[in-house]
């Protein structure tokens, strides 16, 4: 007989297993490719699409009746077309990037624009500190896939380095703005 060490959540007290896996799992073929999830996917060279798996919808985003409700965390795979990344930004939360195909080029700065980059393929990632400007761009010839896990269950909306950005940056959640850009 097997004993449970912790005990479940409130939520969970009474469940039985197939309730717990039918909430619990998450399928790839089940996921829609959100190419709205974020503000600076409109723009040319920030396009991208996030299938998620565990939380909300895009950055702040919710209702996404798929996905695993978060507790701790969020994750979500990403998929980025040559040519294409995302814009300079920080969160409140450490955020991971975690190349599963491809190659990326992630970086990170200081407020005084210095920017280091580094180059990762397949099974290397990169952790960014909360408050720590980051980013990525696929600057290969091929697409690239990359899991992306946030600190916190329902993080706060991106905070753009770029000002124009930041000052926009929920636009994207205002109803009607989940088509493809």
């Amino acid at each position: 007989m097997s004993v449970a060490r912790h005990p479940r959540s409130k939520e969970l007290a009474n469940a039985s297993l197939e309730d717990i896996a039918g909430r619990y799992v998450a399928r790839f073929r089940d996921r829609k490719a959100d190419w709205a999830a974020f503000e600076d996917a409109k723009i040319e060279g920030f396009k991208r699409a996030q299938h998620r798996f565990i939380g909300a919808g895009g950055s702040g985003k919710h209702g996404d009746s798929n996905a695993i409700p978060p507790s701790a965390f969020t994750l979500s795979i990403m998929y980025v077309e040559p040519g294409q990344g995302n814009a300079a930004h920080t969160h409140e939360v450490e955020e991971v990037f975690f190349v599963l195909q491809g190659y990326l080029n992630v970086f990170i700065e200081d407020e005084d624009g210095r920017r280091l980059e580094v180059r990762l393929g397949p099974w290397e990632c990169i952790s960014a500190p909360a408050g720590v400007i980051h980013g990525y761009t696929n600057d290969s010839l091929e697409p690239v896939y990359f899991q992306v896990m946030l600190g916190r269950g329902k993080p706060e909306t991106m905070g753009y380095a770029d000002e124009n950005l930041y000052k926009r940056r929920g636009a994207h959640l205002a109803p009607g703005d989940g088509k493809a850009a």
